[in-house]
């Protein structure tokens, strides 16, 4: 079926208004075309999640996020206690402090780029691979409309992605204990929390880490809608938080950083002083909430009205 700029749902929606040739009779009510068939059941989210978890890609990603804090705790064991920072939260000089010390560091090594290019993997990778595939027309013939292919798909994505933002931090917990006790975090600023305090400290860095990959999460998805191959959606999402963080750095475009989409990306930082400063979380998670949205809108846009040729 040729690609149109209005897509085939319109098309058999419009076919199901023709009278079959030589009858003069009205259509038979199980003839109903396209809007007879049940487009609201089709690309469950249990078939799309059940299909994306047994992808390589996903299961290796789950693999190396499993094996990370095992290799960074070797690591800290073999070379024994750290070498003091320069400048900053000394977060590295107390990782081996105990199960949350360790937790944060791994989420302070681990945010600025590896958890980047994960989320923007799983996001960027969702209607590009399809296309890729040569199966993206199929899907749209099924039919799968096209706002529910894109709701479908993102959902997905979206779970792992917040899912691994959860997984790390946690999982990094559990591995910092067995290796170097289970004692209640120290703050690089000074102070100690009790064993409650911790927990609430680190569940709010792991939610907004989780806010932050959603500026991510939508600039990949936005390539993905733009192009056909899945290595590029999720290089350029990759690619543009790195120049962003880059200029980020450059304190001389003072005061136009502040509109950087990466320039909140370290504020629950804020989270581990002896009383929780909001102010940059609160600034972080609404920057991030305005390109979200904008990149998801234009997203939408561009996939409704595009020639599916691949």
């Amino acid at each position: 079926m040729a690609a149109t700029r209005r897509g085939v749902h319109a098309r058999l929606a419009a076919l199901q208004k023709l009278e079959p040739a030589g009858s003069s009779s009205s259509p038979e009510p199980t003839a109903s075309g396209y809007r007879g068939f049940e487009s609201g059941r089709t690309l469950p989210l249990r078939v799309e999640f059940i299909r994306q978890l047994k992808r390589r890609r996903t299961q290796w990603t789950g693999g190396f996020l499993l094996a990370l804090p095992i290799i960074m705790a070797l690591a800290f064991q073999l070379g024994g206690s750290s070498g003091s920072s320069s400048g900053g939260p000394a977060l590295v000089d107390l990782a081996t402090a105990g199960a949350g010390n360790f937790a944060l560091f791994t989420e302070f090594a681990s945010v600025g780029f590896l958890l980047v290019v994960i989320v923007a993997m799983f996001c960027g990778d969702t209607i590009a691979s399809e296309a890729s595939w040569s199966s993206l027309r199929y899907l749209l013939s099924l039919p799968v409309p096209r706002a529910r292919l894109l709701r479908q798909k993102l959902v997905v994505a979206l779970t792992f992605s917040f899912g691994v933002n959860l997984l790390l931090p946690g999982w990094a917990y559990l591995v910092g204990g067995v290796f170097f006790g289970w004692s209640p975090a120290r703050s690089p600023f000074g102070g100690s929390f009790s064993y409650t305090e911790t927990l609430q400290r680190m569940l709010i860095v792991a939610g907004y880490a989780a806010i932050q990959a959603l500026l991510v999460a939508a600039l990949a998805f936005l390539l993905s809608v733009l192009t056909d191959a899945p290595l590029a959606a999720v290089g350029g999402a990759t690619f543009l938080v790195v120049v962003s963080n880059i200029l980020d750095s450059i304190t001389a475009l003072d005061p136009y950083r502040v509109v950087l989409p990466t320039h909140f990306q370290y504020s629950w930082l804020d989270a581990l002083t002896p009383v929780i400063s909001w102010d940059d979380m609160i600034r972080g998670t609404a920057l991030a909430v305005i390109y979200a949205a904008l990149f998801f809108t234009i997203a939408w846009t561009r996939f409704a009205r595009k020639d599916i040729t691949s």
